[in-house]
């Protein structure tokens, strides 16, 4: 197993480090499933067929659903939008969908972070009837875009056995042999247990939505005990692997709605209870840090389903909380030494990543008689920010890692929503339980959240 550091050290000045029951009329329109079922005519064509062959056959683009709804609605004109990571199959998509629909495809080649990014406004404006969306799940919901939407998440198929092999090979299915064996002494003094608990391990669950379906195929396999001895009299994977823990684990798969079961987002991840580690799937550690941040007693561990590489990994919690507390006295200082209009609230325009409503929370919070200026930008940088001089202290709306990753870059506070509340007394600081990773979430801690619902009385 490899051990993976976390936060890295800071680096010189200058050079910041990068870190979704009642009666009515019958309606004549034929059933929803009905209309959205694909005919045979595209599921069976076998020259669309050979065309998406030419694609990673592990990557599910849903070429026959998306074929099938823009000919069903008749659209002409249609937005594709990907993240970097999928854009090198960007014009063979847009090469099929033109083929075989005869719509213009339009390609939305601007950086997009996640389905916060979702550029509804431009594709309109571009004259597309409809946009597709890859790689990320319905953070913004269908109902509130400005044109048709259609989501494809791309689940990517991967080695779900060498998965499973990898977290029995190192993971013994006993909670006391599990302590005792991989975690280090610091971990297993956050979680004491008794030493002979030989009920299952726990561990729960994440990845990003590409890999939510194996996470489930994943929880279904480590729930129950390996197969029995063959006739052989040995069991046929333990001939070929080696020793591995035949036990069952006691698996959760947590949910941060809206989000997918297991789904974990980079400003958005669920408290765990009751688990001994957590286990993300995916390459990359960003949506990883949201659920280590929020669940800092949680060890952590990667599986990497392109290098099939296991890790333990590590982030620097007291670092970070000191960096951030730092940024918020020192904004507070600012408000209260500077005057009025020493702070700017930055609405992100990157996509729908800017939210009125938490501006409003924001502004609104602010005393009367310092009225914020208010900058739009669809992307922050140093080197932009320090062409307003005489701000004390930047908060922006586009996305909480902005600020925690990236905020020491800055040479003035650069706070994230939340943060900005703790600075002005609206909610406890950090420092009195853990750091919230709850942007996206309907059960969010506050307003300066998109999706915050009040709790009624």
């Amino acid at each position: 197993m490899e051990h993976s550091e976390g936060i890295e050290k800071p680096l010189a000045p200058g050079k910041p480090r990068k870190r979704f029951v009642g009666t009515s009329k019958a309606s004549s329109r034929a059933p929803r499933r009905i209309a959205n079922q694909i005919p045979d005519d595209i599921l069976n064509d076998p020259v669309l067929d050979e065309a998406i062959s030419h694609l990673p056959s592990n990557y599910n683009f849903e070429i026959h659903k998306t074929v099938h709804h823009i000919r069903r609605d008749g659209i002409k004109t249609v937005a594709l939008q990907m993240p970097e990571g999928l854009m090198v199959y960007g014009c063979a998509i847009a090469d099929i969908i033109e083929e075989f629909t005869g719509a213009l495809p339009l390609l939305l080649a601007d950086v997009t972070y996640g389905a916060c990014c979702i550029d509804d406004f431009t594709a309109k404006e571009m004259g597309a009837e409809m946009i597709v969306h890859y790689g990320h799940s319905c953070l913004i919901p269908v109902s509130q875009t400005t044109l048709k939407t259609l989501y494809v998440f791309v689940e990517i198929g991967i080695d779900t056995a060498h998965l499973s092999l990898s977290v029995r090979k190192n993971f013994p299915s006993s909670r006391s042999a599990f302590h005792r064996m991989v975690l280090e002494s610091v971990d297993a003094a956050k979680m004491p247990i008794a030493m002979d608990d030989d009920s299952p391990t726990r561990l729960a669950l994440v990845s990003t939505i590409q890999f939510v379906a194996s996470v489930q195929t994943l929880r279904t396999d480590l729930e129950s005990e390996l197969p029995s001895l063959d006739e052989t009299g040995e069991n046929a994977l333990i001939k070929r692997e080696g020793n591995v823990w035949r036990g069952k684990y006691d698996i959760t798969i947590p949910q941060s709605k809206p989000l997918s079961p297991g789904e974990v987002l980079g400003c958005t991840a669920p408290k765990l209870k009751d688990v001994d580690a957590l286990i993300y799937v995916g390459d990359g550690r960003f949506h990883l840090e949201s659920i280590m941040i929020a669940n800092p007693a949680i060890p952590a561990f990667r599986y990497d389903p392109y290098s099939k590489k296991f890790t333990r990994e590590t982030y620097e919690h007291q670092e970070m909380r000191t960096v951030r507390s730092d940024a918020v006295r020192a904004a507070k200082r600012g408000l209260e030494s500077s005057g009025p209009g020493s702070w700017a609230v930055v609405l992100g325009t990157l996509g729908r990543q800017g939210s009125l409503s938490v501006l409003k929370t924001i502004t609104s919070s602010l005393p009367s008689h310092d009225p914020p200026l208010l900058l739009l930008l669809s992307e922050l940088s140093p080197v932009k920010l320090a062409l307003f001089p005489d701000l004390t202290a930047f908060v922006q709306t586009s996305c909480p890692r902005l600020s925690i990753d990236w905020g020491y870059a800055f040479d003035r506070p650069l706070l994230s929503p939340y943060e900005a509340s703790v600075a002005l007394g609206r909610i406890k600081s950090w420092s009195d339980g853990d750091y919230p990773m709850d942007f996206y979430s309907d059960n969010s801690l506050g307003p300066w959240t998109p999706r915050h619902k009040p709790i009624m009385a």
